[in-house]
């Protein structure tokens, strides 16, 4: 192997045999061409030796930095403009300068990102050994039960991927309130570990990964439910999309509604009540408690998702006309027949404790509430909640995981509290 060392050890150990060269020969008359010179050839070094092409990117960089201070780009910081005031923060259309986080309007959102922040959690911390076995079992699930695993894995597994394009691609763009933005891109770190725990279940039962992540463009079930997101991203995730009229404002309102009160807020929820009762029967409980997290971080996207479309209501009050309030009320009851009919598909028998009618009758309480949480009128008339656990977990009580595996208060620097 080549040492720098050895090598100039022997070069000084050389250097006295080596041959001095010639002198250059003396020229008496002809003065004006000096006779070159020999000399031994330096060694160059990084410090002394620049290439000229390097020398001519200094030069441009430090010429770009001079015209720097009357270049058109600099009008865009408004120098010297007049620092920020609370109100002058808006959650869409504001000119105010969105790099500046405070001071807060919106404090609602920057304790949910801190909230969010505090109940971090990565699914290879949940211990899948036992989902493992029981699934490799032929006795260890019916094919009911297999039906649902796959299913939810199926939907979720794409789901949470439309969710965050559409929040990285649209949202992020359009809601300028710096705040709510930082809840934002917790939102979108918050998808990627759903979409990565769901991988996670995938290898680790050792399903076909192709099967499960294809199954949005093979299960007409699950199919319809991606359509219909899709088609409330299209509009606002065209780059040349800009709010600033009511057309293109309620066109923003339509997207946050289909996203966070239709997808997360009524797709998700009977795959949800799936997966937890099969984990409270403790069968599948590793696949349990990854959802159970899932949900707990999805109730928290709900929560923001209504709490961002009333603000932009209360602003903008020429948006929720009644004309626009038909419309959603109509948007909701579609999502929620979609999810009546996902039900139907996943559950052709009774399994869990629970079957098609009972799932139609929580999800008609779920539209329920959904509707009063934006200030509309309910749609069905008797309904109640089949499934009160769900909501002990839904409401973020602090509690010992009913599935009995760990206590469930994971979190990462700070206190949060849930009561």
């Amino acid at each position: 192997m080549f040492n720098w060392d050895e090598y100039e050890k022997e070069e000084k150990a050389e250097a006295p045999k080596k041959a001095q060269p010639a002198p250059a020969p003396v020229v008496e008359e002809k003065q004006e061409q000096p006779a070159p010179q020999v000399a031994a050839e330096p060694k160059a070094t990084q410090e002394e030796y620049v290439e000229p092409e390097a020398l001519d990117n200094v030069a441009k960089a430090q010429a770009a930095l001079e015209e720097l201070d009357v270049a058109p780009g600099l009008e865009e910081l408004e120098m010297g403009a007049a620092r920020i005031e609370v109100d002058d923060k808006k959650m869409i259309n504001c000119r105010a300068d969105l790099n500046q986080l405070v001071p807060f309007k919106y404090d609602w959102a920057w304790q949910k990102y801190l909230d969010g922040c505090a109940n971090h959690w990565m699914p290879q911390e949940i211990n899948m050994t036992k989902d493992v076995a029981t699934w490799k079992d032929p006795n260890g699930l019916t094919d009911d039960e297999r039906k649902i695993v796959m299913r939810s894995l199926g939907y979720f597994s794409t789901a949470d991927s439309l969710v965050a394009n559409n929040l990285v691609l649209a949202i992020y763009r359009l809601i300028t309130n710096p705040e709510c933005r930082q809840y934002i891109l917790r939102q979108a770190f918050e998808e990627a570990i759903h979409t990565h725990a769901y991988q996670y279940c995938v290898e680790s039962l050792g399903m076909d990964e192709a099967e499960v992540f294809n199954m949005y463009r093979e299960v007409p079930s699950i199919a319809k439910k991606a359509a219909w997101s899709i088609k409330h991203t299209q509009g606002i995730s065209n780059p040349t999309f800009k709010t600033g009229t009511a057309e293109s404002d309620q066109e923003l309102l339509r997207n946050l509604i289909g996203f966070y009160c239709v997808t997360e807020g009524i797709f998700f929820y009977c795959g949800f009540t799936q997966i937890l009762s099969m984990g409270r029967r403790n069968k599948m409980t590793g696949v349990a408690e990854q959802f159970q997290y899932i949900l707990r971080d999805e109730s928290m996207h709900l929560n923001f998702g209504v709490d961002v479309i009333n603000q932009i209501k209360l602003e903008n009050p020429h948006l929720w006309t009644e004309e626009f309030k038909q419309e959603v009320i109509q948007m909701i009851l579609e999502g929620t027949q979609l999810e009546i009919e996902y039900a139907r598909d996943t559950m052709p028998r009774g399994v869990l404790g629970m079957n098609a009618g009972m799932m139609e009758e929580y999800l008609q309480f779920i539209c329920n509430r959904r509707l009063a949480q934006l200030g509309l009128p309910a749609q069905f008339k008797n309904v109640s909640n089949p499934f009160p656990w769900m909501s002990e977990i839904m409401d973020l009580k602090k509690e010992k995981n009913f599935f009995e595996t760990r206590v469930i208060e994971y979190q990462t620097g700070g206190a949060l509290s849930w009561d």
